[in-house]
């Protein structure tokens, strides 16, 4: 299609379902606004509503504090649902599995598992044989269940790959 300069143009359709794809610069504001409510309103077993403890635990996760972490060395994905962001993920250069946050609108439909199995994926394709993250409260059925195990501290786990 071409549009009335006579440059062509291809408009693809927005993928319907789940999609997980690399984060940009340009999400930074989707991925705050997703690990902000993740934490305020699916984390109360670890804040316990403490606004204290919100306000430190998401003090980093502004537009601008995100931006951040694309300067460093983590790699970033999101997770999308029918074309909106729903999920955050981030690997450590250490083998860690450093964020992962879902949209609560979109619990219990994957989102998560997605994008852990991708994290794990790219961890495994860097040479690593086992990963590690530092769980919440509140995820830490979910590492279980997706073959984490304890590992010291009660918050700590581990997985092969």
């Amino acid at each position: 299609m071409q549009n009335k300069r006579g440059i062509s143009q291809t408009f693809g359709a927005v993928p319907r379902g789940r999609v997980v794809r690399p984060a940009t610069v340009f999400d930074v504001f989707d991925m705050s606004a997703i690990l902000i409510r993740s934490i305020t309103q699916l984390c109360g077993a670890d804040h316990k509503g403490d606004p204290d403890q919100i306000a430190a635990w998401t003090a980093n996760k502004t537009p601008d504090g995100l931006r951040q972490w694309f300067a460093g060395d983590h790699v970033l994905w999101v997770a999308e649902w029918d074309g909106q962001i729903c999920g955050v993920a981030a690997a450590s250069p250490k083998g860690e599995v450093s964020v992962l946050y879902v949209d609560p609108p979109a619990t219990g439909r994957g989102v998560g598992s997605a994008l852990l199995q991708q994290v794990e994926g790219h961890l495994r394709e860097a040479g690593f044989a086992e990963a590690y993250l530092k769980s919440t409260y509140t995820a830490q059925a979910f590492y279980l269940r997706l073959g984490w195990q304890r590992a010291g501290d009660e918050l700590r786990m581990i997985k092969s790959l």
